[in-house]
């Protein structure tokens, strides 16, 4: 589990294509990895991928067909940046939401728009995730735990401040660019209670 909350911006070392799927490798950047064992997760750009190999400041995960397909992380390059965040101990601050970094689609940065020291972005994502966002909702985007300001279908909007503009890789990002987003895992577990009940009524 994650919070939402990125810890560094990385960027891509290499790609090593292997039989069909790929070994990311990742530098770190500020992140650092005394505390962190091959097994361990690491949220990449909000994917929960597994350290299998330390490298100095950098860590390698090995990402299948099925995450390349489902995710951005299939479109990455050597020098891209990535947001990265260790896996949660219990003892930590929930600062953000609950994130499994179990990616359930990816969406598309449709407008940015400046709002006084803050930025005003919008979002789409396919249209069937459009029930589980609602305003004043946590949603996570590229591994970022966001409030939305409002929902309109499949489209919604956020406010970025300064410092997580300066503190995630949402600074190298452009309109148009794809993201990675996860809906809020509650909004899953109510729908699914409803549904049951209504199966027993």
């Amino acid at each position: 589990m994650f919070t939402g909350i990125v810890e560094a911006v990385g960027h891509v070392r290499r790609i090593e294509r292997r039989a069909g799927d790929v070994r990311l490798v990742v530098d770190t950047g500020l992140l650092g990895l005394g505390d962190v064992a091959a097994g361990d997760s690491i949220a990449v750009s909000g994917v929960c991928l597994t350290v299998v190999e330390l490298e100095g400041t950098a860590f390698a995960a090995d990402v299948s067909v099925e995450t390349l397909t489902r995710t951005t992380l299939g479109t990455l390059k050597p020098g891209d940046a990535v947001n990265l965040e260790k896996a949660m101990r219990l003892s930590d601050r929930l600062g953000g939401h609950l994130v499994t970094g179990h990616v359930d689609a990816v969406g598309r940065i449709i407008g940015i728009e400046p709002d006084g020291r803050s930025q005003r972005w919008r979002f789409e994502l396919p249209e069937q995730l459009a029930r589980y966002v609602a305003a004043k909702g946590s949603i996570c985007v590229d591994g970022v735990s966001l409030t939305v300001n409002d929902v309109d279908g499949p489209r919604f909007g956020v406010n970025l401040i300064p410092h997580t503009l300066e503190a995630t890789a949402f600074k190298a990002r452009r309109v148009g660019d794809a993201v990675n987003i996860e809906v809020d895992l509650v909004a899953r577990y109510v729908e699914r209670l409803f549904a049951q009940r209504e199966v027993r009524t």
